[in-house]
């Protein structure tokens, strides 16, 4: 027998095959190195490499990973790290209330944090009721010369627990690390006001320091929602929730609302809102959106086609949603 079909592929001569059987059960059952191999069979090291590939490529050797978590979404997060080219996907379990379900998402961003998170990086924040939540959770760091920043000013006198400000320094102090606020409001009555405090030496340093930011954490909101975080700051009059509507404005980060299709320029509210600028977060190493809640389903699409964010966590419905629209 010169050839030997094997799931439905030519392979080579028997003694090829028996060659490969060795490698493979010195690998895989005695542990030994490649090295190793190649000393005892007397052939190199890169046969044994191509050997052992080959193994795998005609399903000889299987590799077999046991699910031993409970409720493990591992396939619908890469399905959807693959879909819409994400650097991470996180899904956690849909909770009964809307209070249980953000502490579930913070649980699972503190985690990821926790691993992510390296000696002088620089870590922004936007607000919101979810991010809030999150320092509660993280378990001691030993990560030197971090920074925690607020990505915006703050958003008024009501739920202070919500403003960057204070998230940042509940972070700083969960991690051990630093922190820089921004003593602004979040969203100034006019460009030239917002323009010439911009020009502020401490505003400044701390606008400068957004620019250097490697991690963002930023929540993803419904503007049009009546508890959405953009309707709750007390910025918005009658003439910008308008606009909201005229331009079909289906989410909003960092106070910023945009379209379908990601457009945030058309919205002379968004001009005056004193920190990062949207498209300035496509430019961070790691940019983690945050999002629960199926109202926001539309919002986080959008989100992912403007590039605003190059990692997600969310909740399992709106995980399947997603994917659904990937079908």
């Amino acid at each position: 027998i010169e050839k030997l079909d094997f799931g439905g592929k030519q392979m080579k001569k028997i003694g090829d095959l028996r060659l490969m059987m060795k490698c493979c059960s010195l690998y895989y059952e005695d542990n030994l190195n490649q090295q190793e191999i190649a000393n005892q069979l007397g052939i190199s090291r890169p046969t044994i490499s191509r050997i052992l590939k080959e193994a795998f490529e005609q399903g000889i050797v299987k590799i077999q990973i046991v699910d031993v978590l409970k409720n493990d979404y591992q396939k619908i997060e890469r399905s959807l790290e693959r879909k819409y080219k994400l650097k991470e996907v996180i899904v956690v379990d849909d909770k009964q209330d809307a209070l249980t379900q953000k502490q579930e998402l913070a649980r699972a961003v503190s985690e990821y944090l926790t691993r992510v998170v390296k000696e002088n990086d620089i870590i922004g924040v936007s607000i919101g009721t979810t991010l809030k939540e999150i320092p509660r959770y993280v378990e001691k760091s030993n990560c030197k010369n971090v920074t925690f920043i607020p990505l915006l000013g703050g958003i008024g006198d009501n739920e202070i627990d919500i403003h960057a400000n204070q998230i940042a320094v509940s972070l700083a102090r969960a991690f051990g690390g630093d922190f820089k606020l921004l003593h602004a409001p979040a969203v100034m009555s006019d460009l030239y006001t917002k323009e010439k405090l911009c020009k502020d030496e401490k505003i400044k340093e701390v606008l400068d320091l957004i620019d250097k930011t490697t991690i963002a954490i930023v929540g993803i909101g419904n503007p049009m929602s009546l508890n959405s975080t953009i309707m709750a700051s007390g910025y918005m009059n009658e003439a910008d929730i308008e606009d909201l509507k005229k331009y079909n404005s289906i989410g909003a980060i960092c106070l910023q609302a945009f379209d379908k299709e990601g457009k945030t320029s058309i919205l002379e509210f968004n001009q005056r809102v004193l920190g990062v600028k949207l498209e300035d977060l496509k430019k961070i190493k790691r940019t983690i959106g945050v999002a629960s809640g199926d109202e926001k389903i539309e919002a986080i699409k959008a989100s992912l086609k403007a590039k605003f964010i190059n990692s997600l966590a969310i909740n399992h419905s709106l995980a399947l949603k997603l994917l659904e629209d990937c079908d």
